[in-house]
């Protein structure tokens, strides 16, 4: 969306899927503000456009399919295209949720759910690796590399009501913790974020009604809201390049379940 070439003297340069609400919204923000080159993707194109009108030079949108290989390939390339050097910062936020239980979920939606929130996840998650492992051969210990999956309690947690989602969260959990033991030797440090009930518009996608939310509130409130977790994932990517945060949750302070 922005223009080819354009440079931006940025401490480090971020890929976030799912970057036009939510957690990727947040985390955008967070990143563009703490200096840092921003590109961000999302199905939302105009909304994209409005985020590089408020943000700046420092954050370029790139309309497309988060589980598309052909988008995943043009974040990379537009990192190199509009900030000149490889994405050292990729975050794996892109996803749906889906309610109801084993013997509730609506399975017409899960194949969409499958492929946006496991496939789209670890066609990113490989392709980061392997240009950040050849980047990290002459980066590492000067330099960080980040690959920071947002996953789920529910991906740890059994939960009844969103189990089929769940399943989604624990296969990218698997998916984190391979990829962390297969590169983290070799410079690159994989981070899985799981957050907790977070207000979005995560709900509304995941079909949730007004009456779940309503007692989430009342059961857990206040609940965390997507500034908390962009706020745990700049904190990963901001330690220093030989420290590894390879697993933190978020839940808000009165959520005991999951």
């Amino acid at each position: 969306m922005g223009s080819d070439g354009m440079k931006a003297d940025r401490l480090r340069v971020a890929i976030i899927t799912g970057a036009s609400s939510g957690i990727g919204e947040a985390t955008a923000r967070k990143f563009v503000d703490a200096g840092f080159a921003v590109i961000g993707n999302a199905r939302n194109g105009a909304r994209l456009l409005e985020m590089e009108n408020e943000l700046g030079d420092g954050f370029c949108g790139v309309e497309g399919d988060a589980s598309s290989t052909e988008t995943i390939e043009r974040l990379f390339e537009t990192a190199r295209s509009r900030f000149g050097r490889e994405a050292d910062i990729v975050v794996a936020n892109a996803g749906r949720g889906l309610g109801g239980s084993v013997s509730g979920a609506d399975l017409s939606k899960f194949e969409e759910i499958l492929q946006l929130n496991v496939k789209g996840a670890l066609a990113l998650m490989q392709l980061a690796a392997k240009r950040m492992v050849e980047a990290q051969k002459t980066g590492f210990p000067k330099k960080a590399a980040d690959i920071v999956v947002i996953g789920s309690v529910v991906g740890r947690h059994i939960s009844p009501f969103s189990a089929v989602y769940g399943s989604t969260k624990f296969a990218v959990h698997g998916l984190a913790e391979g990829l962390r033991r297969e590169i983290g030797p070799k410079g690159v440090r994989v981070t899985l974020v799981e957050p907790g009930i977070v207000i979005s518009g995560f709900q509304d996608g995941a079909g949730y009604d007004d009456a779940q939310v309503r007692r989430f509130k009342e059961n857990f409130g206040p609940l965390t809201e997507s500034d908390d977790i962009a706020n745990a994932i700049h904190f990963v990517v901001s330690q220093p390049p030989h420290v590894h945060v390879s697993d933190i949750m978020v839940r808000p302070t009165r959520q005991d379940y999951p």
